[in-house]
């Protein structure tokens, strides 16, 4: 018998605390209060959040994932932020190749997006045309040439920094971190010489928007894989970052889907900060047989197509 296929589900939540007071103990205490984005649908999820608040209005992107095409595009959902009610939903990016992770934020002006793109072999720097958030421009690619995966960027101490990973054979997207500097948001980009600068499956892939924590120091989300893909979320902290050496200690505690959630309690992936509020996702797994028909219609689609 054919074993039945595994299908995650993630969920994105919205957590009134910001991201420097976020422990275990502190994540499992909001659980009641974290607001859930609505459900995307059959076979369908939403994950990798990002924030951005203007005025009243908190604007969440998301990577909307559909299990019937294998890939997704960039979603806005926005909240009311004087009652975290729900308002409405777009669809801000598409693109012919898988999107996901769309880091925003504001620089000069300007509102950006650095979304994983890896089919198309780039790190690409988008740009929003209007006030809607809406309509997004391609501006320039940071790195080109190589497949890399959830670059989270932020200015520190006078410089851009980019923290990524790189997809290949035997899940080295899950277990490398690499890091790149630059003197301006458009580049040019250097490759550290010492990359990858960590290695290791329990906390390597960025998980979130890098902050400065309580005690000063350059702290990264990272993803937990080592109990499987996404399985939780620690912190990374870099005492010394400098473009020719890295310092880098890795968090003991795991934050782990339980502390929030009685029905996705298979990872949490990502933690991201958003001023006053923390944006996460949390995964269930899927074992129903449907997903084998879903796969076989996509197949066949392919075949009258080509």
């Amino acid at each position: 018998m054919l074993r039945r296929p595994r299908s995650d589900f993630w969920q994105v939540g919205i957590v009134p605390l910001p991201v420097e007071q976020i422990d275990a103990a502190a994540l499992a205490a909001a659980r009641d209060r974290i607001t859930w984005l609505p459900n995307a649908g059959p076979w369908r999820y939403l994950a990798d959040p990002f924030g951005l608040v203007r005025g009243d209005v908190l604007h969440v992107f998301v990577e909307a994932f559909d299990y019937r095409t294998k890939r997704a595009c960039i979603e806005r959902h926005a909240f009311s932020r004087s009652d975290m009610a729900w308002r409405d939903r777009a669809v801000v990016l598409d693109r012919p190749f898988h999107l996901s992770y769309p880091q925003v934020f504001e620089h000069e002006g300007e509102t950006w997006m650095v979304p994983e793109s890896y089919q198309a072999d780039e790190i690409a720097l988008y740009r929003a045309t209007d006030d809607s958030l809406n309509v997004w421009e391609r501006e320039c690619a940071l790195l080109g040439g190589i497949p890399g995966a959830d670059a989270s960027l932020v200015e520190h101490d006078g410089r851009w920094w980019m923290f990524y990973t790189l997809v290949g054979p035997g899940g080295r997207d899950q277990r490398e971190l690499h890091i790149a500097h630059s003197p301006a948001l458009a580049g040019p980009w250097t490759p550290l010489a010492s990359n990858p600068v960590r290695v290791n499956r329990n906390g390597a892939r960025p998980a979130g928007r890098p902050f400065v924590g309580r005690d000063g120091v350059l702290t990264l989300p990272v993803q937990d894989s080592s109990s499987g893909y996404g399985g939780a979320t620690r912190l990374l902290r870099f005492p010394l970052l400098t473009p020719d050496w890295v310092s880098v200690e890795a968090c003991d505690e795991r934050l782990t889907g339980d502390l929030v959630s009685s029905s996705h309690t298979a990872g949490l992936h990502t933690l991201s900060a958003c001023g006053e509020l923390t944006l996460i996702d949390v995964k269930r797994v899927d074992r129903s047989r449907g997903r084998q028909w879903l796969d076989f219609k996509r197949r066949l689609r392919r075949l009258v197509s080509a």
